[in-house]
């Protein structure tokens, strides 16, 4: 969901080790460098969970300013750190902003932003960025992307992508140490990941995430060519190689996405992966559409995601990241997953894998 695929497992916290190695001498330069000025967050749309906020009231606090968006799975395995320092460390002069950039046209609307934020938990301030403009004023070109100010506003760290936790809380703890704030626990946080959560299994991952909609699409190996913009019945596909995909039954191929034309669309893929998820949901608010995810041509059993049951059986209500596949059992080759909606105008836009 980036412009950036970094992604790396939690480290295992070694305290002592990790701080000895950023000591420095005294009269050192400082081991942080200023990177700029924290910019104004004028671009904001709007605010959730609390009133704007501005560099000027800001002064005083050392500032994480982390840009994400609701589907995208890099952000949100990163979630859980960026909610438990700012849990940690808010009292002892702490702000988290979670600045909420879209990058699907769904993820502009307001409500589904107060929703996803709400079941997600965020509950620092979060500017929306609906505009771009903060994204802008930032020159950000990534999601996750984390940058961290001091007292007096001035950019010292940031990091792009997934990993790096660590090194993110030391820098954290070093400018509040700075400011002369104490009384915080100088041990890392620990985070139990659950659901979407979950560092991915890098060791045996071998997709890529993959967009469906034709404005981006890649690993497309339907036997006919798409056609755009226009309903067609596609045919059943010759044995898909690795990280390739084919829409069969009626299908629309959008820009934006793949638009299930009517019952019997069908989506089959073939990747190597534990987890498989899709960002996908009705066109229209408040529609439910059925659908169903067979693995290796089986139903799911134990590797059903958290979206569908044994059975492999779920239901579309919103527009959102859908986890149809984890699997319990070490991966040890590609499999194929399909997924086939019961009715029209499902959108399924990008998948994802962990």
């Amino acid at each position: 969901m980036s412009d950036d695929t970094t992604g790396a497992t939690a480290t295992t916290s070694r305290p002592g080790l990790l701080r000895t190695l950023a000591h420095r001498l005294a009269g050192d330069d400082d081991v942080l460098p200023v990177e700029g000025r924290l910019p104004p967050f004028t671009g904001a749309t709007s605010w959730l969970n609390g009133d704007p906020l501005t560099p000027e009231g800001l002064r005083g606090r050392v500032v994480l300013v982390d840009f994400w968006t609701y589907t995208c799975i890099n952000w949100l395995r990163t979630f859980p750190y960026i909610r438990a320092w700012s849990k940690k460390y808010a009292g002892h002069g702490l702000t988290v902003i979670g600045a909420h950039t879209p990058e699907f046209g769904f993820e502009h609307d307001l409500d589904n932003v107060i929703g996803r934020s709400r079941d997600l938990g965020v509950d620092y301030p979060i500017a929306v960025d609906s505009d771009y403009g903060v994204w802008t004023a930032f020159a950000n070109h990534f999601w996750p992307a984390v940058y961290i100010a001091d007292v007096d506003g001035r950019i010292r760290y940031h990091h792009f992508g997934e990993g790096e936790y660590a090194m993110t809380e030391m820098v954290i703890q070093q400018l509040l140490a700075e400011a002369g704030m104490e009384g915080f626990d100088t041990d890392l946080v620990t985070v139990e990941p659950s659901g979407f959560e979950v560092p991915a299994d890098w060791t045996t991952l071998r997709t890529p995430e993959t967009y469906l909609g034709l404005r981006q699409a890649s690993g497309y190996a339907s036997r006919e060519e798409p056609r755009f913009d226009t309903s067609h019945i596609y045919p059943e596909p010759d044995p898909l190689p690795l990280n390739t995909w084919a829409p069969v039954g009626p299908w629309v191929l959008a820009s934006h996405a793949a638009v299930s034309s009517s019952t019997g669309a069908r989506i089959a893929f073939r990747f190597q992966a534990r987890d498989v998820n899709l960002v996908m949901g009705p066109a229209t608010r408040g529609e439910a559409i059925p659908f169903h995810v067979r693995l290796d041509g089986a139903v799911p059993g134990d590797a059903h995601g958290d979206d569908i049951d044994q059975a492999g059986n779920g239901t579309l209500t919103e527009q959102r990241l859908h986890q149809l596949i984890r699997q319990r059992r070490p991966v040890d080759g590609p499999s194929t997953v399909e997924i086939e909606f019961d009715g029209a105008s499902a959108e399924a836009y990008c998948f994802t894998f962990g």
